[in-house]
This record gives C-alpha cells, structure tokens and sequence, in this order.
C-alpha cells in the first residue's frame, strides 16, 4: 500500500515522502497515528503543492539573503567602546552588539546566531566578519571599533 508520510517515522523515511508498505503495518500503525494518509490522488496533488510551495519559498529566502549580501558590501558599522590605557576595550564587542548597531545604522536586520566571531573583539580598529545567512550564502561585514 502505498502511503504519504505526514512525520518523521524512523526506518521508514521522512515528512512529506511517498513510501510502499504493508497493508498491515499502514492501516493499523501508521494511518490511525496520524504517521501517514493514504496516497490517494487527491493526497498526491496536495503533497505536490506543498513541494512547489516550499521551493518557491527556499527560492524567495535565497534571493532575500543574496541581496542582503549585495547591501552589506558597501556598509561601515560603526560601534562605540570604552577602553582603558592603551587602547585596551573594557569587555569586548560581541555579535549581539554589532547585530544591534547593523540594524540601527543601516536597518539591516541579521540575527546574531549568524555573525561569526573568529576571536572576540578586545580592542578598536577595523575589523571584517562573516555572517552566514543560510543555503551556503555568506557576507562580510565592516566593523569599526571606535572610542566612546
């Protein structure tokens, strides 16, 4: 019988795939937990709406990051610190800083999960870091640490 998974079901496969099984294991396991519907034509229509809804989608957030990384190729983010004798930053500048000036200074919004720190910032001076934005896309952000 051939079935359209609804979750996750380990051996089996995964969401949204059309698989063969018994008739057994599918009417008294999978289809009363909700695991799976039955493939029927109108099940198979809706499971292919839902596959060009989400390329469309993952289309849409691809094109989004792309042009979140041409706009970011010609910013400055410019963040304020106070340091102490010789230069020497109280603290230092983390991604939840530069997520937040990125945002003031160009309305740019970059969650701070995807700024990389490759060390922390301890000190002014111009800096460049990556920011992953998903489906293998990334950019480069300047950074300048001033004084306050």
């Amino acid at each position: 019988m051939k079935v359209i998974l609804q979750q996750d079901v380990k051996g089996q496969g995964k969401k949204g795939q059309l698989i063969e099984a018994s008739d057994g294991y599918a009417r008294n396991f999978l289809i009363p937990r909700k695991l799976a519907v039955a493939a029927t034509t109108e099940n198979l229509n809706t499971m292919r709406q839902q596959e060009k809804a989400k390329l469309a989608q993952e289309a849409a957030e691809r094109a989004a990051a792309m042009e979140i990384v041409e706009q970011l190729k010609g910013c400055m983010v410019k963040i304020p610190a106070k340091a102490g004798n010789g230069g020497k930053l109280f603290g230092s500048v983390t991604s939840k800083e530069v997520s937040e000036a990125l945002k003031a200074q160009t309305g740019l919004d970059i969650a701070k999960a995807k700024i990389v720190l490759p060390d922390p910032i301890k000190a002014f001076g111009t800096y460049q870091l990556k920011c992953k934005l998903g489906y293998e896309i990334s950019g480069t952000i300047n950074v300048v640490v001033t004084e306050a």
